[in-house]
């Protein structure tokens, strides 16, 4: 098959899209371990006050945020507390935590592989410190050689994704069907979906039945390696 190239001086052919969390990298072992790291440092009622206040915050602020969470935890709490030097320490296990041992097995080789047919982009929802720094220590940031945009809701950011990287195509690669219905409502023809089935999101039944179907549905990220790639652009290729 021939490769796709892209223009010095115009849009790419194709641009591939892809999600972090429970697409490229295991998130829900990765929270997993933060309930059980703070549940042992901390005990498990002031664990379960931290929780709280996260998910608090994500409702005010609509994305998650760990080190926030974090920092207004302390100013709960009583001062001079045996949790205060804790939390030292807690900062840096979220900083420090090593999101390479979490990446999906072929996760690298999928992102090499299509970087043969046209650029690869880390498009994900996240806070702009931790998210950042889980791309960085992931590796997945030198993998899309810094080809990365984090926003609150991706979906929402087309008109970002097409200044920063124009395509005449673009496919998109995600683990939750809402993501993938609503880019696909503004895109349409230009997107091409493609729905992991990884994580509680793409596994939940309910949360299936509610959207349609994406265009193309792989059981696991390393699939996309051996799937073929003609179909995933072919509008491209006319």
């Amino acid at each position: 098959m021939p490769e796709l190239q892209t223009p010095s001086n115009g849009p790419a052919d194709v641009v591939f899209l892809l999600d972090v969390d429970n697409t490229l990298l295991d998130g829900d072992r990765t929270v997993a371990d933060y309930h059980e790291h703070l549940k042992h440092e901390l005990g498990d009622v002031p664990a379960r006050h931290y929780w709280t206040i996260f998910d608090r915050l994500r409702k005010e602020l609509d994305y998650v945020d760990y080190l926030g969470a974090l920092q207004h935890y302390r100013l709960e709490i009583e001062q001079g507390s045996a949790d205060e030097q804790r939390l030292l320490t807690l900062s840096s296990f979220f900083i420090d935590y090593p999101f390479a041992d979490r990446l999906y097995a072929g996760a690298l080789d999928v992102i090499t592989h299509l970087d043969h047919y046209g650029p690869t982009v880390i498009l994900s929802d996240g806070d702009v410190v931790l998210q950042p720094r889980k791309l960085q220590r992931s590796g997945l940031w030198r993998a899309v050689q810094g080809r990365a945009l984090i926003y609150v809701h991706k979906e929402k950011m087309l008109h970002a994704v097409e200044r920063h990287y124009p395509a005449r195509h673009y496919v998109m690669v995600d683990d939750k069907l809402g993501v993938l219905t609503a880019m696909k409502s503004i895109w349409q023809e230009r997107l091409t979906t493609v729905f992991v089935r990884q994580g509680h999101y793409a596994l939940d039944p309910a949360i299936i039945a509610a959207q349609p179907a994406a265009d193309f549905t792989i059981e696991c990220i390393g699939d996309l390696a051996t799937l073929d790639l003609a179909q995933l652009f072919s509008p491209v290729m006319e």
